[in-house]
């Protein structure tokens, strides 16, 4: 194996703002990934875990590779990560390394136990960047915080890596994250805001640069899905995982800040701007006193702007 101390190539630039990340079985990619495409998404997750039946897994490898062909090919289209399985054998270590190949932008790292997972998986990933001649931490790390130990210690996870990415609590019906913790999901969410708010929180504080949640299920509720994307966007979310091509528009919409929230913003910032020029740091602007900190927040926002 390459060793440690190999130089490296410059770091990477900033990670992009991800509003919708599409789950994608990855035997079924070669379909369904035209349609991905139209729907807008800005990645793309082929799946190559629990979405895939284990007699359809070689196909799905097949598929997936060859989508990461053709995006470093093309530079078109949605972010591509894949889902592997989790890196307990060498099968899946195998599978990692077939599929960093330049075209790939991230590896979503499944039943994750803690942040020594996130360190192994950084490891192997460094070792394919150098092997493709691709900078230190071209690939992002998405870890899925399937378990109560890794939700316990979020923080711990997101520190782990600074390839680690797009990281939240994921918190859906059923699965792997409602039996571990043991709540009752419901639509409205009240069992999961507290966890969820407070994963955001760990993630945050380890500078993770733009955290997801998710998974809304119920595919035909589209008005379901928008009050807990708002709800999430609320929390101080980015944008969230979907598990359906319909979701997307809606979940770009809500995570897209507004043409009345940013024509807001740029009032707020031309008002504490004057105030400033005339000496003042505080100032009433539309019934609320605002200063510099509010200005800040306020230019941050422009810059999530189409």
């Amino acid at each position: 194996m390459p060793s440690e101390s190999h130089t490296q190539p410059p770091a990477q630039a900033p990670r992009p703002l991800l509003r919708s990340l599409l789950f994608m079985p990855g035997n079924r990619t070669a379909d369904w990934l035209p349609k991905a495409v139209a729907v807008g998404t800005d990645a793309v997750i082929l799946d190559l875990e629990d979405a895939v039946p284990e007699s359809a897994r070689a196909s799905a490898v097949k598929q997936v590779h060859q989508a990461l062909a053709r995006q470093a090919d093309t530079q078109e289209g949605p972010a591509l990560f894949v889902r592997i399985n989790p890196l307990d054998n060498w099968t899946a270590a195998d599978t990692l390394h077939n599929i960093c190949v330049p075209g790939l932008s991230g590896i979503v790292l499944p039943k994750v136990t803690g942040p020594d997972d996130v360190r192994f998986a950084d490891r192997l990933l460094a070792w394919c960047e150098r092997e493709q001649g691709l900078y230190r931490g071209h690939f992002a790390l998405v870890p899925l915080l399937e378990s109560a130990q890794a939700l316990h210690d979020a923080h711990g996870c997101a520190a782990a890596a600074d390839r680690v990415a797009y990281l939240g609590a994921v918190t859906g019906a059923g699965g792997d994250v409602e039996r571990a913790v043991g709540y009752r999901w419901s639509p409205e969410g009240s069992e999961t805001h507290a966890l969820r708010a407070r994963v955001l929180l760990d993630v945050r504080a380890a500078r993770t640069p733009h955290p997801v949640t998710g998974l809304w299920t119920r595919i035909g509720d589209l008005d379901g899905l928008r009050a807990f994307a708002e709800q999430n966007r609320a929390l101080g979310y980015s944008g969230m995982m979907a598990i359906h091509p319909s979701h997307v528009p809606v979940l770009n919409e809500v995570f897209t800040p507004g043409d009345a929230e940013l024509d807001r913003a740029a009032r707020l910032i031309a008002t504490i701007e004057e105030a400033q020029a005339t000496g003042t740091g505080a100032v009433t602007f539309e019934g609320e006193m605002v200063d510099e900190a509010m200005a800040a927040t306020a230019r941050a926002l422009l810059e999530r702007r189409p």
